[in-house]
């Protein structure tokens, strides 16, 4: 179990408490997670990855769930079990139901086969493919 290196509200910096609790008022939450709370070891870092998560999630071509189930899919992929766990639950809160969960699991999963698939089999792109 990793010692507690988290950033508390009350212990944060000036420079901290601004982005936790622009975090706070975006999500509105009551407290920010443990992500951010780790991140906030470096101020630089944690303004940066928030601003850019920000700008990211935000509504635009695609919808906030089909961001989120992306999200998933990706931390899934990369085995990232805390953002897996936070994203699962972000698209839940965003309206993905169970059956959407499983189709991800399962695109994720073929998505990882056949890549691995054809990077194994060094599988050229076809011209119809090639922009």
């Amino acid at each position: 179990m990793p010692t507690s290196l988290a950033v508390e509200y009350k212990d944060a910096s000036p420079e901290v408490r601004a982005v936790f609790d622009d975090i706070k008022q975006t999500r509105k939450v009551d407290d920010v997670n443990n992500f951010w709370k780790y991140l906030a070891r470096d101020p630089a870092t944690l303004k940066r990855t928030w601003e850019s998560v920000k700008q990211i999630m935000a509504p635009g071509a695609l919808d906030p769930l089909t961001k989120e189930m992306i999200y998933l899919a990706v931390s899934v992929t990369n085995g990232c079990a805390y953002c897996t766990a936070s994203h699962t639950a972000a698209a839940r809160k965003a309206g993905m139901s169970e059956a959407m969960f499983g189709e991800v699991m399962a695109v994720t999963g073929m998505a990882n086969e056949t890549n691995r698939l054809a990077n194994g089999y060094r599988v050229p792109v076809d011209a119809a493919f090639a922009r």
